[in-house]
């Protein structure tokens, strides 16, 4: 980790990095040329949740050597327990800035996930937008599980600087910190629906949505038993008055 570009806090034990957007190139290229696997994690709120309990989804966000908050519940979070203040990234935006220093410096790319039309599409419209980016292979969802090792050996011979990870991939993003030991060094990350809005088969929640952190009206249209989500919420805000009242 670039202990100067990189400060890590820890909101309700779950860790969260403060990085400015003008350092993420620096940080970027920190974690690429170090000879070692990171996994880059993109932290909601939810997430922050579950990353609270014991086990396998925790020991991934503990382990990651990335950690951007994607929510605005978890900026306000950190200023009501009178932390530093994390900078908030839009996903789309970031992994755009990821493929973009990607680009800058020759590294390449492989994708993984989503059908093979959606896949297909992603990668032709990421071609297009960073044509100097090296796509060194891709491999959609879907495949039977005996042909699961193989494409373990495609990716490491590709042996890409990035690897995307999308919808359907077994275990989701737990399959990253699953899969680490079969790779050379490198950048991991996932997201569900970025290789469909790569392909334009799904599209992100309105920027002024976003800013507001009202993100979440775009989902629940689009799967209302989300509206469910409102209860860990309410046990954030629960657990979040009781560590400043023990901190007192």
């Amino acid at each position: 980790m670039d202990q100067q570009r990189i400060k890590r806090i820890s909101l309700l034990n779950v860790p969260v990095d403060m990085v400015q957007p003008d350092d993420l190139e620096e940080v970027v290229k920190a974690l690429y040329s170090d000879g070692k696997n990171h996994q880059i994690i993109l932290l909601s709120m939810s997430d922050l949740l579950r990353a609270r309990r014991n086990g396998e989804f925790r020991s991934m966000v503990l382990s990651a050597g990335l950690i951007l908050p994607i929510s605005l519940s978890i900026i306000k979070l950190a200023r009501f327990l009178r932390k530093e203040l994390p900078v908030r990234y839009e996903p789309f935006l970031a992994v755009i800035e990821l493929l973009r220093i990607m680009e800058h410096y020759n590294k390449s790319l492989y994708l993984f996930g989503a059908s093979p039309g959606v896949l297909k599409l992603a990668e032709k419209n990421i071609r297009a937008t960073f044509p100097q980016l090296r796509v060194v292979g891709r491999h959609p969802a879907g495949f039977p599980r005996s042909f699961h090792s193989n494409i373990i050996k495609a990716i490491h011979k590709a042996s890409p600087a990035l690897l995307l990870v999308g919808r359907g991939v077994p275990g989701g993003e737990k399959w990253i910190p699953a899969h680490l030991k079969n790779f050379k060094s490198g950048l991991y990350l996932w997201c569900s629906d970025l290789l469909d809005v790569f392909a334009e088969k799904r599209f992100r929640p309105p920027q002024f949505l976003f800013r507001h952190g009202l993100e979440f009206g775009y989902y629940y249209l689009r799967a209302p038993w989300k509206i469910l989500r409102i209860f860990p919420k309410i046990w954030i805000g629960i657990l979040a008055l009781w560590y400043r009242l023990r901190k007192r």
